[in-house]
């Protein structure tokens, strides 16, 4: 659709084909048996750096090894030789069971959920389930982590089929309490390997 003014074309479709906000496919990690998932800015074409304001990390089907067990992550400041950043955080959840069962909608502060400068990983779902059909899915965004003068928010939202035939979905956020550049995170089970799984790093662009 054209704008026009006194029979004269002034702007037309064609000069807002700028994709504002777009995502971009930075790198993709596939687990087998795997220990951990990391993605480190400069390693294996991995960007983690200031030319994006806003990281968007996508597990899909991440499977455990290991019934039972929880999966998190934590960050680095340091290419990845530590993965120890401080953090403060939130853990609410809702739950629902195959068979009509439970149901509920709370704040769950035990563990890793709820941190206070913790520097453990970060609890994203808990009580992950090993079955054969059981997998866990969700998305993390990571805002600014180049900056070098604020702290480093970040939100993850959550689904999972868990331990007793439950479906359980989490709301985690909060922050990297630093203000050095955080420039690689990594994605971990509590215990046992990432049996099977793709976590995907995408950067998006200012809008």
């Amino acid at each position: 659709m054209a704008i026009i003014s006194n029979a004269v074309t002034i702007a037309d479709a064609g000069a807002f084909s700028v994709s504002l906000g777009a995502m971009t496919l930075i790198k993709t990690l596939t687990a087998s048996s795997s220990a951990t998932l990391a993605f480190v800015d400069g390693a294996s074409s991995v960007v983690l750096d200031d030319t994006y304001p806003i990281y968007k990390f996508e597990y899909i089907n991440c499977h455990p090894a290991t019934d039972n067990v929880d999966f998190s992550v934590n960050f680095s400041a340091d290419t990845g030789s530590n993965y120890n950043i401080e953090k403060t955080s939130t853990y609410a959840y809702a739950e629902k069971g195959e068979n009509d069962s439970g149901g509920g909608f709370g704040y769950n502060g035990s563990g890793n959920r709820d941190l206070a400068n913790g520097t453990g990983f970060q609890t994203l779902m808990t009580n992950v389930g090993a079955d054969a059909d059981q997998s866990l899915s969700g998305e993390l965004l990571l805002y600014n982590p180049s900056s070098t003068t604020f702290v480093k928010h970040f939100i993850s939202r959550n689904t999972c089929s868990i331990k007793n035939d439950y479906n359980l979905t989490t709301l985690v956020a909060g922050y990297g309490n630093t203000t050095s550049a955080v420039d690689a995170v990594q994605f971990k089970m509590s215990s046992g390997n990432i049996d099977a799984g793709t976590i995907k790093l995408y950067g998006i662009k200012d809008s």
